[in-house]
């Protein structure tokens, strides 16, 4: 057992893609193969329905046959987080309930929010969390991520942390995202138990330098970030540094140019997946902007290029 298959859960945890067909339809054996290279490249857990696994294109039903097959396909390999984030508390700690009957690990939750204009105070948003941590018996990552468009200071932050027996994770990708790492572990103490990093890991080594002992990317390459997060978990931040200097060209690529479809490009040039489809009304990437992925992922061979080969 890894360090990683235990509490406290580090390492790098990268957001599972949600594979559809051509016909825009689930593809499960895609899927799992999908999650076979995942676990293959090294990666110490996965998360899914994440945003970046187009969880706002799935109807209830779908979400439910993805999360199922996925954690079934698993069988306890490694730990899943599952994203059951929801305007409403009770909806929201029913997912939970479901994801940790299951066989979920954790879940990823990001702050009650809907469309441009409806938010929630910080009175609501923590009875939202303590309904949800009142419902289960997991730990619970709170996404502290722009979408949600949800201020949450570090203070606060840590207070529900300190108050709510669940609230233990959190992943933050908003700007200066080092700073408010640092702010919550010296807010926090030793209720912070999983201060993460996101976004593609364009931040990593100030976030790891912060702190952070997680890192939630992409699922396109957790090999390369392996390369970085391991050196510096074992006190080695040269190497570390100089790893994240190799793959920040890639790093950059897929949080500037691609986004969500970089992994499903990859995967599906390597012969993971067969198709690298994504739900309308998204678009598939410029044909120039996927060569251009292409083209620097291949100066890094990474596992995604050849697992399927």
């Amino acid at each position: 057992m890894t360090i990683s298959a235990q509490r406290p859960y580090r390492g790098v945890f990268p957001v599972a893609p949600t594979i559809f067909d051509a016909g825009g339809n689930l593809d499960l054996d895609g899927q799992r193969r999908c999650i076979d290279f995942m676990i293959d490249a090294g990666s110490h857990g996965i998360c899914i329905l994440a945003n970046f696994s187009e969880q706002f294109v799935l109807t209830d039903a779908e979400r439910e046959t993805v999360m199922h097959a996925v954690l079934e396909h698993v069988a306890g390999r490694i730990p899943v987080i599952v994203t059951t984030t929801h305007f409403s508390s009770a909806v929201c700690a029913a997912r939970s309930r479901e994801a940790e009957a299951a066989g979920a690990a954790m879940v990823m939750i990001m702050p009650p929010y809907h469309g441009a204009t409806f938010r929630v105070g910080e009175p609501g948003i923590y009875e939202f969390y303590r309904v949800v941590s009142d419902a289960i018996n997991i730990p619970i990552m709170i996404q502290d991520a722009p979408v949600a468009g949800t201020p949450l200071s570090v203070d606060f932050l840590a207070r529900m942390a300190k108050e709510l027996a669940n609230v233990r994770y959190f992943k933050i990708e908003v700007p200066m995202a080092a700073n408010k790492l640092r702010g919550l572990i010296e807010k926090g103490g030793s209720v912070i138990e999983g201060p993460w990093d996101g976004e593609e890991a364009i931040t990593l080594m100030a976030d790891l330098d912060a702190g952070a002992t997680g890192a939630m990317t992409g699922g396109g390459y957790p090999d390369g970030i392996r390369q970085i997060m391991d050196p510096f978990l074992a006190g080695r931040r040269d190497e570390a540094v100089q790893a994240y200097a190799r793959w920040l060209p890639l790093i950059n690529y897929e949080n500037r140019q691609c986004g969500l479809q970089a992994c499903k490009v990859l995967m599906r040039e390597g012969g993971v997946i067969k198709s690298d489809a994504v739900r309308h009304p998204l678009q598939p990437l410029h044909p120039a902007t996927r060569a251009g992925l292409i083209e620097i992922a291949r100066t890094l061979d990474p596992v995604v290029l050849r697992w399927g080969r």
